[in-house]
């Protein structure tokens, strides 16, 4: 508990939302990273409630399904005591036509303080940020980007081995189509990481080169001596074409198993975002080995760092209050 009032205390974070990695600086990442630390205690306490956000409003208003980053975020909000409301998207105005600016302008008018917001389309969650005066987290919009999970996952790792800086990276599997990966290559690279995308050529960015990362179509060659792997769901929903011969084939060359992590280090970190495909991005034995793999861990801190946000993008307006 004390180790989250010494860190809100001193927090210089001072952005309006939170829309994408891209435009955080180090310091603002670490910031929250050291912010949602003092939550993870908190989470693992009987009395878990906080009255931070009382009297707030957060809106969750998710266009694509979701597990676990909408629970987290509910929880996030009714944890610190904020008036959380889900909106069904399926059974809203939008479903009769409604624009998703003219949606925005009708929630800005019922006065929420946070709209949390995925969907389908890149860019959509900036769109809406332009026409609310509340703050707005991108949940994840198209294959642009997911902020919030990129540091569940930076905080992840730096939990189980003390840092960031000059670990050794590889994101793992279906790269084109990922905002996670996105967001993650982003953030890691900010705080000092190497990055390595591992991926079939078919589902690699066709602007890569801009990344700054190295590529590997070969998992043993990409996963040698690294510190982390980190594996992608294999997003089929979002493909048009041929973009792989079979998912058993698939996993045959680019599932993750113990004879393809021996390649890594041998204490390397197992990361999965979720949802998972047991046998098809990754062997369900091994994501279920608590000694390598972290993939529960992501689940939980993924409460902690979206209330560390919550709090952050709502501190001037409750010390305005």
């Amino acid at each position: 508990m004390m180790a989250v009032m010494r860190a809100a205390a001193d927090l210089r974070f001072s952005e309006r939302h939170l829309l994408g990695i891209e435009t955080l600086k180090p310091w603002a990442i670490q910031e929250l990273l050291d912010l949602a630390d003092g939550y993870v205690e908190l989470n693992r306490q009987p009395e878990k409630k906080r009255p931070l956000l009382r009297g707030l409003t957060q809106i969750n208003l998710f266009f694509e399904p979701s597990t676990r980053t909408q629970t987290s975020f509910e929880l996030a909000g009714k944890r610190l005591s904020a008036d959380v409301v889900n909106m069904a998207v399926r059974t809203s105005a939008m479903q009769k036509g409604e624009t998703l600016i003219d949606t925005a302008v009708t929630l800005n008018a019922m006065h929420p303080d946070v709209l949390v917001v995925r969907h389908e389309h890149s860019g959509a969650v900036a769109l809406l940020a332009r026409h609310v005066e509340c703050a707005v987290i991108n949940a994840g919009d198209g294959r642009h980007e997911h902020p919030t999970q990129a540091l569940v996952d930076a905080l992840t790792i730096r939990r189980r081995t003390g840092r960031l800086e000059g670990l050794v990276v590889a994101i793992c599997g279906d790269v084109m189509h990922s905002r996670v990966a996105r967001s993650n290559i982003l953030l890691l690279a900010a705080m000092g990481a190497r990055v390595r995308l591992v991926a079939p050529p078919t589902l690699v960015p066709t602007d890569v080169a801009l990344y700054g990362v190295e590529v590997a179509h070969d998992m043993a060659d990409g996963l040698d001596g690294v510190d982390i792997v980190m594996v992608l769901r294999l997003q089929l929903e979002r493909m048009e074409g041929s973009f792989l011969p079979s998912v058993r084939e698939y996993f045959h060359r680019y599932g993750l198993t113990r004879e393809k992590l021996a390649r890594a280090k041998p204490d390397a970190l197992v990361m999965h975002p979720g949802p998972m495909n047991r046998g098809v991005e990754i062997d369900g034995t091994l994501a279920d080995d608590i000694e390598r793999s972290a993939i529960l861990d992501q689940v939980e801190l993924g409460v902690a760092v979206r209330m560390a946000v919550l709090e952050a993008l709502t501190r001037e307006l409750r010390e305005a209050a």
